[in-house]
């Protein structure tokens, strides 16, 4: 059993203790997260049981919070992913577990939010052995069959759903989880990917990858499904085919940069070049948004062609421009004239002069160490001035002094 032990953040999360705000629970949140994990480097089991009664707290803490930002729900979700390890670690007997996941299982039902909503689908993991994971199957089987079979005729919900199918999964009741999914009223990923875990355990990677296909739908996230599917091809050594179907969807990041670095670092058989012919060859139209993909790559050429025949920020070109001026003039003075270019054809979002300013400044001074030279690549700036539409007048007004 734990020791005793007082713990600070306890008083910090009381029903109903914060405002509207969210910086303050999320901040709250942290100091109780490093609290726990300072405790768990000398005593597991009184960590444990600290993630546990914070895990409690939670949602009841929270109630009053706007969370409309996302931030707050992620602030949660990281401190469910981090609580559930040190939970799992603790070595206790069954019986201090099952009491453990009782209390998780309450604080799971009392979720009005809900915050804490994705802590059912560690169940299996935090049950430890299949022995215990058979326990909670049996708990939550009945009614998950009971509400599927009533939404046949309406609506109906039960908050162990996800409990119970990652129970079954721990529990090795592989079959019964199949077959439970496939009288399953709704087609839903959120569901089904444990179907696809049952076959991969099973040793059927196939038939996973068809039951994942299968999947998808107008409400599945596609690029979910490809990421477990990429999966499943990489672990049977399946590179070529892995990138071929599934690589360039599985691996969207936040912009298309981390895409790129993402492929390539999944991929490193696959050359750079190969790889971002590819993502652009994806996006036909909008090449030049895969400019600093090729500027990371090193591709500066490729990065020019690029923006030469495709619309890019200019803020991102001006800063290549401002960047590489010593070590790469004339990749530079492109760059700079590109970013030039598009803003006389009104490209940009809400460009003010000093942007204007500082790609001209830019540009000029990386053509000072160009092979093209700073009279040319003034001509040609005074040129893309004049010959500019409706669109340009703007650049024109700021550059009219310096041209």
């Amino acid at each position: 059993m734990p020791t005793p032990h007082k713990w600070q953040f306890a008083s910090r999360f009381r029903r109903n203790a914060f405002g509207w705000r969210s910086d303050m629970p999320i901040q709250r949140i942290k100091e109780a997260l490093a609290e726990i994990k300072q405790i768990a480097r000398k005593d597991a089991i009184t960590a444990a049981n600290g993630a546990v009664i914070l895990l409690e707290k939670l949602s009841p803490a929270l109630q009053q919070v706007d969370s409309s930002s996302g931030a707050l729900g992620t602030a949660v979700n990281n401190a469910i992913d981090t609580l559930v390890p040190i939970i799992v670690k603790a070595d206790v007997d069954q019986r201090a577990r099952q009491r453990w996941l009782e209390r998780l299982w309450q604080a799971l039902e009392d979720d009005a939010m809900p915050y804490i909503e994705i802590l059912g689908e560690y169940c299996g993991e935090l049950c430890v052995t299949q022995e215990l994971a058979n326990v909670w199957v049996d708990e939550f089987l009945p009614v998950v069959e009971q509400v599927w079979h009533n939404q046949a005729s309406g609506h109906s919900f039960f908050k162990g759903t996800s409990a119970c199918l990652a129970s079954l999964y721990a529990a090795g009741r592989h079959e019964q989880l199949l077959d439970l999914l496939a009288r399953a009223p709704y087609k839903w990923w959120h569901d089904r990917r444990w179907g696809v875990r049952a076959l991969v355990a099973m040793g059927k990677k196939n038939e996973a990858l068809r039951y994942a296909e299968e999947s998808k739908g107008s409400n599945t996230p596609s690029e979910l499904v490809a990421q477990v599917c990429e999966e499943i091809l990489l672990s049977s050594g399946l590179h070529e085919e892995a990138y071929r179907r599934y690589a360039l969807q599985a691996n969207q990041g936040m912009s298309n940069l981390t895409t790129f670095r993402a492929i390539t670092k999944k991929y490193p058989h696959k050359s750079q070049t190969e790889i971002l012919n590819d993502l652009v060859a994806s996006t036909p139209g909008a090449e030049g948004k895969w400019f600093a993909a090729a500027k990371d790559a090193g591709l500066f050429d490729f990065a020019i062609q690029l923006v030469t025949s495709s619309p890019t920020d200019p803020r991102t070109l001006t800063r290549a421009a401002r960047d590489y001026g010593v070590d790469r003039p004339d990749f530079a003075t492109a760059a700079g004239l590109a970013a030039l270019r598009w803003m006389s054809l009104g490209h940009g979002y809400e460009l003010t002069a000093l942007d204007v300013l500082d790609a001209h400044t830019a540009t000029l001074q990386a053509a000072t160490n160009s092979a093209i030279g700073e009279r040319t690549v003034r001509e040609q700036i005074r040129e893309l001035a004049d010959g500019c539409g409706p669109q340009g007048h703007f650049l024109r007004t700021v550059l009219v002094n310096r041209l």
